[in-house]
Order: C-alpha cells, then sequence, then structure tokens
C-alpha cells in the first residue's frame, strides 16, 4: 500500500471532520429553524385569516366608484320608470277625459239636431193646418 495514498485519505477524513459542527450547534441551529418556521406558520395564518378580508377591503376600495355610478344608474332607471309610469297614468286619464269630452259632444249634436227635427216637426205641422203644402227633402231626393 502507498503511504502517500493513505495520508490523503486521512487528510480529507480530518478536512472532513474539521468541517463538522458539533451536535450542540447543530441542536441549536434546528431550534431557531423550528421556532422561525412555527413563527412563519402564525404568520402566514394571520395573512390566511386576513386576506380575504384586506382584499374584499382592496376590492371595495377599487370598485367603490363603480359601485357608486352603478347605485346612481340605478337609482336614475328607478325615477325614469316612476315617470313613465306616471306619465301613462296620466296619458290614460287624458285619454279617458277626451272620450268622455266626445260622449258629451256627440250627445250635444244629437240632441241639437232632435230639437231642430222637433221644431222642424212642429212648424210642418202649422203650416199643414194653415193648408199650406210641406214639400219634405227626404221625398224629393228620392223622386
Amino acid at each position: 500500500m502507498d503511504m502517500d495514498a493513505i495520508a490523503r485519505a486521512q487528510q480529507r477524513i480530518e478536512d472532513a471532520a474539521a468541517g463538522r459542527t458539533d451536535p450542540a450547534a447543530v441542536d441549536a441551529a434546528l431550534e431557531r429553524a423550528r421556532s422561525a418556521v412555527e413563527a412563519l406558520a402564525a404568520t402566514t395564518a394571520r395573512f390566511e385569516a386576513g386576506l380575504p378580508e384586506a382584499i374584499q377591503d382592496g376590492l371595495r376600495q377599487h370598485f367603490r366608484p363603480s359601485a357608486r355610478h352603478l347605485a346612481e344608474v340605478r337609482g336614475l332607471t328607478n325615477q325614469v320608470i316612476r315617470r313613465l309610469e306616471r306619465i301613462e297614468g296620466d296619458l290614460l286619464a287624458e285619454r279617458h277625459a277626451r272620450v268622455d269630452d266626445l260622449a258629451l259632444l256627440v250627445d250635444l249634436v244629437a240632441s241639437g239636431w232632435r230639437s231642430v227635427e222637433e221644431r222642424l216637426g212642429k212648424l210642418e205641422q202649422g203650416l199643414a193646418r194653415d193648408g199650406a203644402v210641406v214639400y219634405r227633402l227626404e221625398n224629393r231626393q228620392a223622386g
């Protein structure tokens, strides 16, 4: 066996041993790592608990102007609908009023013509009593 090879191997073992940490240092590092992981888990849990609310707050902040605009448009739409319903009601009332006015006008015209017809009938009877010849338009147009 080559003594130089053995010496090199022993040197490597010593270098490797020198690079090792002692078990107390490893235990301390592991304890610090465990506490850091637990702190990270606690922080993550707080963020998870607060994240939806934070996201909702962010969304509310971001979309608040849009929500206000939507609410304003909804309010204006409801106002337009109410006004259209009122206009429709007014138009319906006006239509009924015009129909009533037309019915009254027809009644007035009809009663006026009946009155004229009665007066003409009385005149014809008076003329016939006095012996005058009454020519009726209906008879002349038919003949």
